[in-house]
């Protein structure tokens, strides 16, 4: 039987302060994105999650789970990230251990691998990130940038998880050592499942760990079907980097 994980609100802890800003743990605070080493374009503006025991210190250190959104979520509204997927309710989760960044897309563009990087060294450099433990996980067009990031930046997350989303064939040797966990809806008209099934099949060939759940009879709306599943969770962090 599928485990669920069950919501219950919580009173969140007492702020805490990084770089003179206010924060509060267990609550998804929106962000700019400084960017650091961006310069063909505008950094990303996300939210971030911190979780409700965050401490800001150097003895503590949490897990990163950088969550992509679909075209869907596109623009300048950081509400309309919570559309699908974890952000959506995160807050109301008893226990999510990850700092967890969601940042939104400008209307038009893709996921671009460098403003992404930007920003996982942004995460690391301000909210005690255990580095060896980063995940990446997004869906349909962020299924596709999942992949896209991990296979530009190899060996720089413990696991991904792509939902509904797909790769190039060409980097898929980049991602041998990258444990990968790809669902995909069966009967999806918009994003084919052969494309998640494509990746899989020829990331174990060349020597991968690749595996995929098809959902029978779910379209493309398979972030419905995966995201409130606490294995998942688990799964990320049963990897990290050795």
């Amino acid at each position: 039987m599928k485990k669920i994980l069950i919501f219950i609100v919580i009173l969140a802890p007492f702020n805490v302060s990084i770089n003179g800003q206010d924060l509060k743990p267990g609550t998804q605070i929106p962000q700019p994105g400084k960017g650091i080493f961006i310069k063909k374009a505008q950094a990303y503006p996300y939210l971030l999650y911190l979780p409700k025991n965050f401490v800001a210190d150097h003895q503590h250190s949490y897990p990163l789970l950088l969550f992509l959104h679909g075209s869907g979520e596109r623009g300048n509204d950081l509400e309309l990230v919570k559309k699908n997927g974890t952000p959506g309710f995160v807050e109301s989760m008893e226990d999510f251990p990850f700092v967890m960044l969601s940042p939104q897309c400008p209307e038009e563009e893709t996921w671009d691998s460098e403003r992404l990087m930007a920003l996982v060294n942004e995460a690391i450099e301000n909210y005690s990130i255990d580095t060896n433990r980063m995940y990446v996980t997004g869906l349909s067009m962020g299924g596709y940038g999942t992949f896209d990031l991990a296979s530009n930046y190899p060996g720089k997350f413990a696991a991904i998880l792509p939902v509904c989303g797909g790769g190039q064939k060409l980097k898929a040797e980049k991602l041998i050592k990258t444990p990968i966990w790809a669902f995909h809806g069966a009967d999806d008209p918009v994003v084919p499942v052969s494309e998640s099934k494509n990746m899989v099949e020829i990331v174990n060939k060349l020597g991968g760990n690749a595996q995929i759940t098809i959902l029978p009879g779910v379209g493309h709306n398979a972030w419905d079907y995966v995201y409130n599943r606490a294995e998942i969770y688990q799964w990320l962090l049963s990897h990290q980097l050795k």
